[in-house]
């Protein structure tokens, strides 16, 4: 019985964050670090670009058309003499920015809209949610197309539509979070004590129900990135001279039989990343919550 109370005491004495454990959990993941290690290789590929480009990825040299994947050329030339290699690394830029920037337009409006839906209930709770169903009634590549042909084809108009087309995801969850936590004991507390409504909402429900929101943000990246990418090669997101992977695969359609490096190797690039990213939100989910595994 007192060496119970001692282990009870030793373990409130010394508390480890839910955090903490997290991220010992996912460090201990073998595939979680791959994929990590798959990412971080990306994004220095697309900083370091400029210095690690042996050509200009805009350059046209049409006496180079189409050669093979050789050392002068990693990965081959396009159509009009253009190194395959150096538009890949170029590409990943724009690609992988449009990635982020979609992510954190649905992350920060389906996290406000759950958070405000789920605080207040009742009226407000149905308005949200009811425009929340009128998003889903949609498919998400289906909205975005939508969104595109509104405002027309660009870079900047794929990432307002594919944010757009996440947000459903986050207020639902967040809504549900919000729901439960407001019930608990130090939100009462925190009522108690004259705590504004908004602060109440920052401070005490956002952080509790935030890993579930981290677990979301990096799969759905991969479902953004992805969706950009369709975009692009229908001909509605970057345009010329701009260099996409989606776009890229767009231009070597009708190259598939006579020189295939060219949508090979962008086709690479968009596979490594979109199985990084769902393969590290699963190890991510698992690690916040074990019991997911069984």
């Amino acid at each position: 019985m007192d060496r119970t109370m001692a282990d009870s005491s030793e373990t409130v004495a010394n508390p480890q964050s839910l955090t903490r454990i997290a991220l010992i959990r996912l460090l201990e993941d073998r595939i979680a670090l791959s994929c990590i290690g798959v990412l971080l290789l990306f994004f220095f590929l697309a900083v370091g670009a400029a210095y690690l480009t042996p050509y200009d990825p805009y350059h046209a040299s049409p006496e180079e058309s189409l050669l093979p994947p050789s050392w002068s050329h990693l990965m081959g030339t396009d159509l009009i003499g253009r190194d395959v290699f150096s538009r890949v690394l170029f590409g990943a830029r724009i690609s992988m920015l449009i990635g982020f920037i979609s992510v954190g337009i649905s992350a920060t409006i389906g996290v406000t809209l759950g958070l405000i839906a789920g605080y207040y209930g009742r009226f407000v709770d149905t308005i949200i949610m009811r425009f929340i169903d009128t998003l889903m009634a949609f498919p998400g590549i289906l909205l975005a197309l939508t969104i595109i042909a509104l405002l027309g084809p660009g870079i900047l108009n794929v990432m307002i539509a594919v944010g757009i087309g996440g947000v459903p995801s986050y207020a639902r969850l967040v809504r549900g979070s919000t729901l439960s936590i407001k019930e608990e004991v130090y939100i009462d507390a925190a009522r108690s004590v004259g705590a504004r409504d908004w602060r109440i909402m920052r401070d005490h429900i956002l952080p509790n129900a935030f890993p579930p929101v981290l677990v979301l943000i990096s799969m759905s990246y991969g479902w953004a990135f992805l969706s950009a990418a369709s975009l692009s090669f229908l001909g509605l997101g970057a345009e010329s001279p701009a260099v996409e992977w989606g776009a890229m695969l767009n231009d070597s359609r009708a190259l598939l039989w006579v020189a295939p490096w060219t949508a090979i190797f962008p086709g690479i690039a968009i596979m490594c990343v979109v199985l990084s990213t769902n393969l590290l939100g699963d190890s991510l989910r698992d690690a916040i919550d074990p019991r997911l595994r069984q």
